[in-house]
């Protein structure tokens, strides 16, 4: 009997947080993954998780923001590996700062690295998945791609931009009858290293916007749309209400972000303004930060939301089973 061949992924941003759960998650199911990050030290990280969880790793220190080096990379994970089943893009950049405050070259810098990153991988993966008319491209986006926030204007500009790239994608695979799948999963705050080393001029420590879920949550949804195709996937609660509460009233949505979206992105912590950012350079190139942030004591394992969203069949089931019961139950009282 021929062993099944194992599949061969691609994750952008791997070296820490959402990436670095990303690929632990595939490496428990025996993948060859190809890191694409810039840290050495948090690629390194990485490797030995995938090696240590069963799978094979190729570590392979990228800028996403340059497209000649995303496409060599996405050229040695196929002479290495063979053929590219699934490639994630996760890579982002950020800057807290109020948008006056903001530099032009840091909106450039974030675009490059969070909207032009995803295009570049996306092309990267099309220009090897097309001819062979099968692969799954899968695109980290946030309830920021439809709500964008206060201190975050290039960042959700951005991902309001990978939101639209990646509709233009899907509609064009899809007048061309390709096989090839792209999705977009729309992600909730997350408990990862980045807000330790994003670049700030806020005068408290910058915290994801409660409730937070751990980067595994996200992970274990990747996994799971890889299989069973979804074009978006929302996960938690907390990202179907912003998004379907900005499409009724994003009036509302100013006024209390406003009002509220200034303290609710801080801690209580002074930060320290000359600490090191990874807007530039990466922070983890001398020491591996890992998947996970600053935020465990308050960040959620699981998300009631996603498992019914992708448990639908059974629920399904359950309703109609909960159904017969009663229609049995109403009928032997009638009678």
């Amino acid at each position: 009997m021929q062993a099944q061949k194992a599949e061969v992924v691609v994750v952008t941003g791997a070296s820490a947080g959402v990436g670095r759960a990303i690929v632990q998650a595939f490496a428990r199911r025996g993948a060859h993954i190809g890191l694409l990050a810039r840290g050495h030290e948090g690629l390194e990280g990485a490797k030995k998780d995938v090696e240590r969880m069963g799978g094979k790793a190729l570590v392979l220190p990228t800028d996403v923001a340059n497209a000649e080096q995303v496409e060599a990379a996405a050229s040695k994970v196929e002479e290495t590996f063979g053929p590219i089943d699934v490639w994630i893009n996760v890579a982002m950049a950020s800057v807290f700062s109020p948008a006056k405050e903001m530099k032009p070259e840091e909106y450039k810098r974030v675009t490059e690295v969070t909207y032009l990153g995803q295009v570049y991988g996306t092309l990267a993966a099309l220009h090897r998945m097309l001819p062979r008319d099968q692969g799954r491209i899968i695109q980290v986006g946030s309830a920021l791609s439809y709500r964008g926030i206060p201190l975050q204007s290039a960042y959700c500009g951005a991902k309001h931009a990978i939101q639209g790239f990646t509709e233009s994608v899907r509609a064009e695979l899809i007048h061309d009858k390709s096989n090839v799948k792209i999705t977009m999963v729309q992600l909730p705050a997350v408990n990862t290293p980045q807000f330790s080393w994003v670049k700030s001029r806020l005068p408290r420590k910058a915290q994801p916007v409660p409730p937070i879920y751990q980067p595994e949550v996200i992970a274990d949804a990747v996994t799971w749309v890889t299989d069973h195709y979804r074009r978006q996937l929302f996960i938690g609660l907390s990202t179907v209400i912003v998004i379907q509460g900005n499409k009724l009233a994003p009036g509302y949505g100013d006024r209390y972000l406003g009002k509220t979206g200034f303290n609710s992105q801080q801690t209580s912590q002074r930060e320290d303004p000359d600490r090191p950012n990874n807007l530039w350079a990466p922070v983890d190139e001398d020491r591996d930060h890992g998947a996970h942030g600053a935020f465990d004591a308050q960040a959620r394992d699981r998300s009631l939301q996603l498992w019914a969203d992708t448990h639908r069949g059974l629920l399904a089931l359950g309703g109609a089973a909960l159904a017969s019961l009663v229609g049995v139950a109403l009928f032997g009282k009638n009678r």
